[in-house]
């Protein structure tokens, strides 16, 4: 199941947010501050090293990109060990007034991936929501009036 999103912010513009590694924390709910980011990212393969948490108890790791198709689909494998792994698929459509903007998260790792994914999508539902709403206002601010 997805969380959706539509901004005004055209599919480019939203790309653009998501290709700059250096802003996953801003959109991310949970991410704390980036370390470093991987000079091929979004590209198969490269890493953004992320801090989760708040100070003192913060977690270093990273997420990884998985590829996809430039300008609409970045599938990712975000990581927080010791608490686990997810998959994530962030898909966008062309609207004729912006984008569409879709999250679709799921555990890798026990013990979440043991719950069903339906029941899955409603815990993260909420951080969900709030990730895209960020995500959207980013790439709206590139957006200019007229």
């Amino acid at each position: 199941m997805a969380t959706v999103r539509e901004t005004t912010a055209s599919c480019d513009e939203v790309w653009s947010v998501l290709s700059d590694g250096w802003n996953y924390a801003t959109w991310v709910v949970g991410a704390s501050r980036i370390r470093a980011v991987d000079p091929a990212w979004p590209s198969e393969g490269s890493k953004i090293h992320h801090s989760v948490g708040v100070w003192p108890v913060v977690l270093s790791d990273y997420t990884r990109s998985l590829g996809g198709h430039d300008g609409r689909e970045l599938e990712l494998e975000a990581r927080a060990m010791p608490f686990g792994k997810a998959h994530i698929t962030l898909r966008l459509t062309p609207l004729a007034t912006g984008c569409r903007i879709e999250m679709i998260e799921d555990a890798l790792t026990a013990p979440f991936n043991l719950i069903p994914d339906s029941v899955q999508h409603v815990l993260v539902h909420p951080r969900n929501t709030e990730a895209l709403r960020r995500l959207a206002l980013l790439a709206e601010r590139s957006v200019s009036p007229g």
